[in-house]
């Protein structure tokens, strides 16, 4: 470490973490545990003192994902025995969490999260209303229909648990530096290299922003919007309350949006209100330190009514006080885990959405071995800080959405539930022309993307048979026995150029892209244990030229990991034109007929995964013979001007408008995979089946740690199921069981209208499994088995004869 300054702090520090809440303590703790000698700690006041010291601080364990599940897991194995390291105390308190339903639906969402909670490893189990009754005797349960337990949950004393993590980091030579405010985080070509405080510079290699509700302001110094904004959170507090002895379990009554446990002998009744209160952060000022927001009787007496119901002794309980505290939340409910895509060197721990103690162990853990070895130990692209676009960045699509996001923590999870503020950020040049066919949309990405047709009205969300079922099935089979046109105007478009464009992708893509101009290749990006960093469609324009089609989501990623793997001297240029192009996907067994109605037989040659460019009545369209929906038919690319003018021809010559619901019906059918829920950096192309796009003759990233797997057993393999039950209704992340033992998950489902049943993509654990082709397995869905049959392959046509041959007309 360079010389100290006359404050006593470092000219020079490997890692700088800002921000002196749980999560940045548990990432100095955990960087200090790598080995990260030099570390240090900057706290703008004093540690705790922003949202970390009135953290209701339950540790719940169970989350959406296996995961994120194990962050928390971590979490609890930390805190329960950090004590044994430092000799401090955490608080840690496992009296285990109690779910209540008094709605069906709520009933089936919690034995959804029962099956969850037995497939990532988490004790749980169904309970009678008398039994929880029984758990927790203050409470009224005459309306509880059902209810869950969880043993291992708890809760913790945040302050002395940050306490005990500075504690043993500074053991491991890391030092902290209170009442030290940063003023700028200072950057070249895009890298961090220092932080700017009121004391000096401090030069460092990275550093890890952890500042909870500042984030947003902090990060701005060094070009990176992060979207982040708080709300107020609420939780009353009363004096002793007869019938309290000792702690009890922490009580959920989510459809009264309530969490409830012990304090002191007295009751603590926290809320996640339908709709909460944003508070721009500017109000709060740069002093709110170990402060707390005024009460707010009015706002709260809703959810007071809703616990008076259903713990009829606060009738009589004397109130200590109504805790406002702010906390900080991101447009989509996931805290932002990462590195930024604007700047190399700046990570992200922060926007924590109220689960900031619950996951700070397993966070900063996480966190700490991305700084260190430049990846974290498991998939987290849930908490990329890479998948928003600037669009969210602005403060009033945040303090728009936010109040909504603190909502949607106890709302049931209906298959197909959308967002219901901040919408219309980013329109597709045909968004007026699906309004008008009265399209039901979704947000993807900041888009407005059209889930199904025929029913602008929000429908009445189940987890039975969807409303919008035999609208889908039309829209699939239009595909199927007409022609359908899909909107992909939302796909990533990134262009890859320069003279070194071929070699730099053969390094950077699995598969060889050394084909001739006028190819389309399917290929993945990996990372260096063989990961699946993103998977694309690659168009060759020209000896030096290409076009990526990546995920609607992934584009920033990509562009991102593109852009970071480019070496010194390589003479290549990467632009996003994904504003600039649009992108229709005409198919079905009519759709050759079609075109050839509209402008003669142009493309009848074009064999699949080729390209070409050619004039349909004026428009300059790009055609490439490929289907992610298992049907003949193209994906028309042309400028965004000229899309509505191909569109009006396509649909003028019988083309019928399809949405996502169809897609994903139709994809999961032919069981095409999707990143982010079948693929992922814990996915090889061996375990997903496409190991036959890889290109072994060229070096590319993960080439190595796939050859020195080549020979290994695989532990768990990609199939399909079809389901006996066509009344099932899998959503995805449900157990497979064979022969009484989970064998694996789902990652995708929906029904299949082209085979009339449902349909899933797994993946099962090989084990002592040599053949799946017709295993029959069961399917848990919210605590029901449903039988079906493995099937290794595609259930809809697995010889691909629907998609290589054209219907010709007889005219």
């Amino acid at each position: 470490m360079q010389n100290e300054n006359a404050t006593g702090l470092p000219g020079h520090a490997s890692v700088v973490v800002i921000g002196g809440g749980v999560m940045g303590c548990s990432t100095l703790y955990h960087l200090a545990t790598q080995g990260v000698n030099d570390v240090i700690l900057l706290e703008r006041h004093k540690l705790t003192s922003g949202t970390t010291w009135h953290s209701a601080a339950q540790v719940r364990a169970l989350r959406s994902t296996r995961n994120l599940t194990d962050l928390i897991k971590y979490s609890i194995s930390l805190y329960s025995s950090l004590e044994s390291e430092t000799g401090q105390g955490t608080g840690w308190i496992n009296k285990g969490s109690l779910s209540i339903a008094t709605h069906p639906d709520r009933l089936t969402h919690i034995r959804r999260q029962e099956s969850l909670a037995h497939l990532f490893g988490i004790q749980a189990q169904s309970i009678s209303p008398g039994e929880a009754a029984e758990r927790w005797p203050l409470m009224y349960a005459g309306d509880v229909l059902g209810a869950v337990w969880s043993p291992d949950d708890g809760r913790v004393s945040p302050s002395d648990l940050c306490a005990s993590l500075i504690k043993a980091a500074r053991n491991k030579g890391a030092k902290i530096f209170e009442d030290t405010a940063v003023i700028g985080l200072l950057t070249k070509q895009g890298r961090i290299w220092g932080v700017e405080t009121a004391a000096g510079q401090i030069k460092c290699d990275a550093v890890a922003l952890c500042t909870g509700l500042w984030s947003k302001r902090e990060a701005a110094s060094a070009g990176v919007d992060v979207p982040v904004w708080p709300c107020e959170h609420f939780y009353l507090l009363t004096k002793p309350v007869p019938g309290i002895e000792g702690n009890l379990p922490t009580l959920s009554d989510h459809d009264a949006h309530l969490y409830i446990r012990d304090d002191s002998g007295g009751l603590l009744v926290g809320c996640f209100e339908p709709m909460g209160k944003a508070i721009d952060p500017d109000r709060l000022g740069n002093g709110f330190s170990f402060q707390l927001l005024e009460e707010d009787w009015d706002h709260f007496e809703p959810m007071m009514k809703n616990a008076m119901h259903r713990l009829p002794v606060l009738a009589q309980a004397e109130v200590r006080m109504l805790l406002n505290g702010p906390e900080s939340f991101t447009p989509d409910g996931s805290f932002l885990l990462g590195e930024a895509a604007e700047t190399a060197g700046l990570f992200l721990g922060c926007g924590m959405n109220s689960v900031g103690v619950a996951s700070a162990g397993g966070a900063g853990l996480a966190l700490a071995r991305c700084i260190a070895e430049g990846h974290f130990p498991m998939d987290l692209h849930e908490l990329d800080p890479k998948r928003f676009p600037e669009c969210f960045s602005s403060a009033g699509a945040l303090a728009n959405r936010v109040p909504e996001v603190l909502g949607k923590h106890y709302e049931i999870t209906y298959p197909g539930r959308q967002w219901r503020t901040a919408r219309n950020l980013r329109l597709t040049p045909l968004h007026q022309r699906w309004v008008d066919r009265r399209a039901y949309f979704g947000q993807y990405y900041g888009w407005e993307r059209p889930l199904y047709f025929g029913s602008d009205h929000p429908p009445v969300f189940t987890f039975e048979r969807p409303v919008w079922f035999e609208q889908v099935e039309r829209e699939v089979m239009a595909a199927h026995e007409g022609a359908a046109l899909f909107d992909l105007s939302t796909f990533g478009n990134i262009r890859v150029s320069g003279p070194d464009a071929e070699s730099f992708l053969n390094r950077i893509c699995a598969n060889n892209m050394t084909r001739a101009p006028g190819s389309v290749i399917y290929t993945a990006m990996l990372n260096d244990r063989g990961g699946f960093v993103s998977d694309l469609t690659a168009q060759r324009l020209s000896p030096q030229e290409y076009l990526l089609f990546v995920g609607t989501s992934t584009v920033k990623h990509d562009l991102a990991w593109l852009s970071r793997n480019l070496r010194e001297g390589e003479c290549v240029t990467i632009c996003d034109d994904t504003e600039k192009l649009a992108t229709l996907g005409l198919m079905g067994p009519h759709s050759n007929n079609l075109m050839v109605s509209v402008d003669g037989d142009k493309l009848s040659a074009l064999r699949y995964f080729q390209h070409q460019e050619f004039e349909l009545k004026g428009i300059q369209v790009r055609a490439a013979r490929l289907s992610y929906v298992g049907e003949y038919g193209w994906e028309l690319t042309c400028s965004v001007e000229k899309v509505n003018a191909l569109c009006d021809l396509l649909a003028g010559a019988g083309a019928q408008p399809a949405g996502i619901f169809a897609q994903t019906s139709m994809r999961i059918e032919k069981g095409y995979l999707s990143y982010g829920h079948d693929l992922d950096t814990d996915i090889n192309p061996f375990e997903a089946g496409l190991d036959y796009a890889l290109d072994w003759d060229s070096a590319f990233i993960g080439s190595e740690a796939l050859a020195a797997s080549r020979q290994d057993a695989i532990t768990k393999r990609r199939v399909s199921i079809i389901l006996d039950y066509p009344e099932a209704n899998p959503i995805g992340n449900e157990p497979v069981y064979y022969d009484g033992e989970i064998i694996g998950q789902t990652t995708s489902a929906a029904y299949g209208y082209r085979v009339g049943h449902p349909v899933a993509i797994a993946y099962l654990n090989t084990g002592s499994i040599k053949n799946f082709d017709n295993l029959t397995v069961q399917i848990d869905v919210a605590g029901t088995l449903f039988t079906g049959k493995v099937v290794v392959g595609a259930v809809f046509d697995p010889s691909g004869a629907q998609y290589l041959n054209p219907k010709i007309s007889s005219n």
